[in-house]
């Protein structure tokens, strides 16, 4: 059975605590009991206060935003590579070239991009003294130059609706992240309606029902066990019948080895087109920062199965190999279309290949 949920007033929404995959996954909660009212400043309203200071201001607040969650990153590889210098000047040779690859494959940046910028370093500097400085502007100019085609913002048609469909695997933020999307885009003065298409958990059902009602969208669900593909039938009839702007369908987390889930993937897509023939404009994989190069391989699974569009990467605050995107949009020419910056509904940014590579080594 399918039954739509009509949002509540933003007034009589509030906060709860939101149960995590049954996989184990520490629980997430939304981050105060307090209303709507009291919540944190929303993303219309940092972006009008954007829109009000000079330009450059306005760069150096992305650049904080990243340089903020990349802080275990940057602690990390300032303290490793500083250890590398034991005077003013340091000698490019052999062993530094060494030392210097091994602090760069910590950050999970992966072993393409970690070649590059010592080869880098050493047909600029070898066999001259190099300072510190020097090596960080070039790892901020080989980053930069290698994810300047990879950041993208939403595809999304004039017509209506706009679909997005979203996978990952459990634990993922998958759930959070969709959340953060339908706050951005109702934000933006669009008529958002989710799809509860992970029928298999119930928990997150659940935690989709308490994001819609904070949110102040619309939601359809389905009994915990149903087709998730008749959840996203029924979304989007609804979608087209009323008029929504965009409708965000979540589908059920699985591994990217789990054959039969993935063909599951297959038949929502094809459900989805039949209402709008070019849907789904956008599918987004959802990957953990926090996995690091077990991200690569989800990203390769689902990219094959699903014909993912765009990379959230999500939970970037929340470890210290934040280079993992660089290996990810370098492997699977997938633009990074946002990070999570936060557990709050306004931490997510669009991602920004130039403001990434100032924050990652500032």
């Amino acid at each position: 059975m399918i039954f739509w949920k009509k949002k509540k007033p933003a007034s009589d929404a509030t906060s709860s605590t939101i149960p995590e995959d049954s996989s184990g996954n520490p629980q997430e909660q939304l981050q105060d009991s307090q209303p709507l009212s009291n919540a944190p400043l929303s993303d219309a309203r940092a972006e009008s206060t954007a829109a009000n200071v000079p330009a450059q201001e306005a760069t150096t607040t992305k650049v904080g935003w990243f340089k903020r969650v990349l802080q275990k990153t940057n602690d990390l590889f300032r303290t490793d590579i500083r250890d590398l210098w034991k005077s003013e000047g340091e000698l490019v040779d052999d062993e530094f070239l060494s030392k210097l690859y091994a602090i760069l494959i910590r950050t999970d940046m992966g072993p393409n991009m970690a070649t590059k910028i010592k080869d880098s370093i050493h047909d600029q500097y070898r066999a001259r003294k190099v300072h510190q400085e020097d090596v960080l502007k070039v790892i901020r100019d080989r980053i930069s130059e290698s994810l300047k085609s990879k950041g993208g913002t939403l595809n999304l048609p004039d017509t209506k609706p706009a679909v997005i469909l979203v996978v990952g695997v459990n634990g993922s933020g998958k759930t959070t992240s969709i959340a953060k999307l339908a706050h951005r885009l109702t934000n933006q003065g669009k008529r958002v309606l989710l799809a509860a298409g992970d029928t298999f958990r119930a928990a997150a059902v659940e935690q989709l029902k308490i994001w819609a009602d904070r949110i102040g969208c619309d939601i359809v669900l389905g009994d915990q066990g149903s087709d998730p593909a008749s959840v996203a039938f029924k979304a989007m009839q609804r979608a087209v019948a009323e008029g929504y702007d965009v409708c965000i369908v979540d589908t059920a987390g699985r591994l990217q080895t789990q054959g039969h889930l993935m063909q599951q993937l297959e038949k929502i897509k094809r459900v989805l087109q039949k209402h709008v023939e070019t849907a789904p404009h956008e599918v987004l994989l959802v990957l953990d920062a926090t996995a690091g190069q077990n991200a690569i391989s989800q990203a390769k699974g689902f990219s094959e199965a699903a014909g993912c569009t765009g990379i959230v990467l999500s939970k970037l605050d929340g470890t210290a190999k934040g280079g993992v995107i660089i290996p990810i949009a370098e492997q699977f020419g997938l633009p990074v279309k946002f990070v999570g910056l936060g557990e709050k509904l306004p931490d997510l940014q669009e991602f920004s290949p130039d403001d990434f590579a100032a924050a990652l080594f500032s």
